[in-house]
């Protein structure tokens, strides 16, 4: 029985490390692509490029977080997904209130800009979903991570989609359009990541103990 419970803890520590290794990758090319997406967005006064630069910054909270949480307790797990939730609700608060403005400015993005950028922010989101793929179904913690991951791509699609438009049209709707879309996307995800961490930190308590007669 020794022996069965060394290869499972050593199955487990391997796992864990494995998780680790892959999380700091995709840490780090998401704040690398955070810093050069805001920047170009500011530049292109692109609603929708700057609302994918913050998912860039808020999924890099999440994977530091995730890296926090890969070796604790599975209700550690569960607040680490309920807190991926919570900023995914929040930046999409921000995106949707962003393109509310843009509305109200008027102001134009640069299309050439938006498309470039864009292109390259889903290359490197494409990279961490392959890169996270492999641990989606480890654990709540694991799978809130492939999920921020797999909305980028909505998002990054959404941003070339709208450069092409704006380009075509000289419009800014399109530019509204994709961000309000973005922003959707997120408080989608964020209602059922909350609903998940819900139900997960709920099973992973422990049940109260009958009072003593």
């Amino acid at each position: 029985m020794t022996g069965c419970c060394d290869e499972n803890d050593a199955h487990l520590q391997q796992m864990r490390s494995q998780q680790a290794r892959m999380l700091w990758m995709v840490l780090a090319i998401n704040a690398a692509m955070f810093l050069f997406e805001f920047t170009a967005g500011w530049w292109a006064a692109s609603t929708a490029l700057l609302g994918d630069s913050l998912d860039m910054l808020g999924d890099s909270l999440v994977y530091g977080l995730s890296l926090f949480v890969v070796a604790r307790s599975a209700r550690w797990k569960a607040v680490s997904a309920g807190f991926k939730g919570m900023v995914m609700l929040i930046f999409g608060l921000l995106v949707l209130s962003e393109a509310i403005n843009k509305v109200i400015s008027g102001h134009t993005p640069q299309p050439t800009i938006m498309a470039v950028v864009g292109m390259l922010a889903l290359a490197a989101n494409v990279l961490c979903l392959l890169l996270l793929t492999r641990h989606r179904d480890d654990d709540v913690n694991m799978q809130s991570s492939w999920i921020c991951s797999r909305n980028d791509l909505f998002a990054n699609t959404g941003v070339i989609l709208a450069a092409g438009l704006v380009a075509l049209t000289g419009s800014i709707w399109p530019d509204i359009i994709v961000g309000a879309a973005i922003a959707t996307l997120f408080l989608y995800s964020a209602f059922g990541v909350l609903r998940e961490a819900r139900l997960s930190f709920a099973s992973s308590t422990p049940p109260e103990e009958s009072p003593a007669r």
